[in-house]
């Protein structure tokens, strides 16, 4: 038995031929107890065995199959904000946090006696607002008086002249206006008061701002997947490039992961938010649903190709950073198509499309087709055929239109496309 050809990715040629040999093979084991070589004798003439598929309406999938590895939705190393020792350490390497939740608690001295200083200055602000408080009613009830003993002196001034003298009524005039400047006076020391408690009540909330980050806490809920940080060491501030600041841990999102994978200049007119997407990791021998989430609208010149993200959930936390994914992005669907095995088509240097189909009298047809999108396995048909049609998938280097022939039907085999790595 002659070994056959080794099939080169992409030759669809040679795949063709290999996938009509494998049909012969299959045909020629199953005719074994008829007659030998596949001829049988039949009225004296000689009838050819040949391998058929039916012609099937079903729904046609095209796809694309890329490779890529996931990576988490977020990843980042979370830095102290204010710099201090770390007194408390809450997590380690694999240690899952939810988002708020306190990772390691800082000591910082200096922030500690900030806040008691602000406290201090608030109790004086409020002891001085207090003060205030107390002059102002107390120059009001003066001026109360005074103005009233003036107001009725100088009514009977006015009322029977010569009994007040005009000096009494100057003087408790004065009196009057010192007292109303007095209450003046005293407004103004109380709103000073107030705005110096004011301050040092905002100063007290910025520090204590600036303390509350001693708590380093998780921005998301992932988990932890280094730690640079031991208890006792001193953690610099982050907020700044002039000091080499160590980051505590590096927090990785772990229920939500991101395929980056890029399209090809030729699909990129398929691709669409929303499309589902099918991610095998064959590490794990285990599908998860996912969907492209975004894209980048341009194709990069060095490539050919769009950088695409496709989101894939991880609830059961069956994914990991680094794994090895495939994605299935399907580009075209036809429901209720007219379907061929793509053994069975022949295409000839014309540009012309046939396939042999057997008729009711067991006569070869050599009929040309239309084709439409097509698989690694199967083709749209657009006309040429019907449906129930049986087309020959076995060799056809042999055949011709109008020969007698003996159809049985064969499994075709099924051709896997290869994957395309980022």
């Amino acid at each position: 038995m002659s070994r056959l050809p080794v099939v080169g990715e992409g030759d669809e040629m040679h795949r063709e031929i290999l996938l009509a040999a494998c049909a012969m093979l299959v045909l020629g084991l199953a005719s074994c107890n008829g007659s030998r070589n596949g001829v049988v004798q039949a009225d004296g003439q000689q009838t050819v065995r040949v391998g058929v598929a039916p012609v099937v309406r079903k729904a046609l999938d095209r796809h694309i199959t890329l490779s890529s590895e996931l990576v988490p939705f977020q990843e980042i190393d979370v830095y102290a904000k204010e710099s201090g020792y770390v007194r408390k350490l809450n997590v380690d390497y694999g240690t899952r946090v939810k988002a708020g939740q306190v990772m390691a608690v800082l000591e910082i001295p200096e922030l500690e006696a900030q806040l008691d200083e602000d406290k201090a200055q608030i109790k004086n602000g409020l002891d001085g607002v207090d003060r205030a408080q107390h002059d102002l009613t107390r120059y009001q009830a003066q001026y109360k008086a005074l103005h009233l003993a003036y107001t009725r002196l100088n009514a009977v001034f006015e009322a029977k002249p010569g009994i007040v003298a005009q000096q009494d009524v100057d003087n408790a005039q004065g009196q009057d206006l010192a007292a109303a400047a007095q209450v003046d006076a005293g407004r103004a020391a109380l709103q000073a008061a107030q705005s110096h408690l004011a301050a040092a009540k905002a100063k007290l909330t910025h520090d204590q701002t600036l303390y509350d980050y001693s708590r380093i806490t998780a921005p998301f809920s992932g988990v932890v997947t280094q730690r640079y940080a031991n208890l006792g060491t001193l953690m610099q501030a982050g907020t700044g490039s002039s000091t080499q600041a160590l980051p505590l841990v590096r927090l990785s999102e772990d229920d939500l992961f991101r395929l980056v994978i890029p399209v090809p200049e030729s699909y990129v007119r398929y691709i669409r938010v929303g499309d589902p997407v099918t991610v095998n990791v064959p590490s794990l021998d285990h599908s998860f649903p996912g969907r492209v989430t975004r894209f980048s609208v341009d194709v990069r010149e060095d490539t050919r190709t769009m950088h695409t993200e496709v989101d894939v959930p991880n609830p059961q936390r069956l994914l990991i950073p680094g794994l090895y994914a495939e994605a299935m992005l399907a580009l075209e669907r036809r429901e209720n198509a007219l379907v061929v095995p793509v053994q069975a088509v022949n295409h000839e240097a014309n540009n012309r499309t046939t396939v042999f189909v057997v008729n009711g009298n067991g006569e070869l047809e050599d009929r040309p087709v239309q084709l439409g999108i097509a698989t690694p396995n199967e083709a749209e048909v657009i006309s040429g055929l019907n449906e129930g049609d049986r087309v020959v998938v076995s060799d056809r280097s042999a055949l011709k239109s109008g020969q007698k022939v003996q159809a049985q039907l064969v499994q075709t085999m099924q051709y896997h496309e290869e994957s395309t790595q980022q």
